[in-house]
């Protein structure tokens, strides 16, 4: 189902009746009207069924739609799923509507141009995002299952196999570009301890603290890992090591002040963390054992510290 969610104004008409017969109208509609338009929606439904990429299938539509309604701009939202997606320059006049299926929103799409949309334009939109319902519905799922595979279930941060994904497309966006990359690798001090002392329900209560306190402490540009065990990852990209350094013992300190509480039982801990920045000749394994080498110094020197991995050191 298609539902406006706002009204057009003004109308195609109406703008016609004002502009002077010597002007022009750059915009017009690619249709034979005696052309059906549940079968010009099957057609796009056809295509669109052919990706499960939401970003993919709304530039397809905004494609198949623009051979029937003319626009300067596509914008797909989806609050509840965070997605906002563009294609185009948008304009001055638009339309707008939810899409849903059972009764369940699917986000909004609107159109946008430098003059108004007539109401046969309107039909036609209408009827072609009938033909998005589906193969938007299965996008969405997948794009949630995606998201299930990539997350840790007891943190609720990224997973493994989530950083081996990005980490790989940040160290090539980092050689490409320039830029600084860094990691931070950091491990709760005698984590055993507390399963022994408190339980492993008592434990998974601390890694999920853990976890939150990192969202907390990081910028949106940075993503956190749980990257096993007790052990959690940090990649920051556009960051140097001095950068990673003052956020890993901003880190250090929070979770050393933080009570993790469960069952009533408050909990304290610390952890140690190792740095490392991208160097030249780093693929993202060795920019990964960098940080944990600097990792287990910290270990070594006594736990509840950051220590920056230095190259020129064997």
């Amino acid at each position: 189902m298609v539902t406006p969610l706002q009204k057009m104004a003004p109308l195609y008409e109406d703008y016609v009746n004002e502009v002077s017969s010597s002007g022009t109208n750059n915009y017009h509609t690619h249709m034979n009207n005696n052309e059906n338009m549940e079968q010009q929606a099957l057609k796009v439904a056809n295509v669109l069924q052919t990706s499960l990429d939401i970003n993919k299938l709304i530039e397809m539509f905004a494609e198949k739609l623009a051979d029937f309604v003319e626009h300067d701009s596509l914008l797909y939202v989806h609050k509840d799923e965070d997605v906002e997606l563009l294609v185009g320059k948008p304009a001055i006049n638009t339309c707008s509507y939810q899409v849903t299926l059972l009764e369940k929103s699917l986000g909004d799409v609107t159109i946008s141009r430098h003059i108004p949309f007539d109401q046969n334009e309107i039909k036609w939109f209408e009827s072609l995002l009938c033909s998005l319902i589906y193969p938007l519905h299965n996008a969405l799922l997948y794009k949630q299952a995606i998201q299930t595979a990539y997350k840790d279930p007891v943190t609720g941060v990224n997973n493994r196999a989530a950083m081996d994904t990005t980490l790989e497309r940040e160290v090539e966006l980092a050689h490409r570009n320039g830029a600084a990359l860094s990691v931070i690798m950091l491990d709760i001090d005698h984590f055993k301890r507390i399963n022994d002392k408190y339980g492993h329900l008592a434990g998974d209560a601390v890694l999920k603290g853990v976890g939150n306190c990192l969202t907390e402490c990081i910028r949106r540009s940075d993503i956190v890992f749980r990257y096993g065990g007790e052990e959690f990852a940090v990649i920051l990209n556009t960051t140097d090591i001095d950068g990673a350094n003052f956020l890993a013992n901003r880190i250090r300190v929070a979770i050393e002040k933080r009570n993790f509480e469960h069952d009533g039982l408050n909990v304290n801990i610390t952890i140690s963390a190792g740095v490392a920045l991208l160097e030249k000749d780093y693929e993202g394994k060795d920019l990964i054992e960098a940080a944990d080498r600097a990792l287990y110094q910290a270990k070594d020197a006594g736990r509840n510290l950051v220590v920056v991995y230095d190259p020129k050191k064997p």
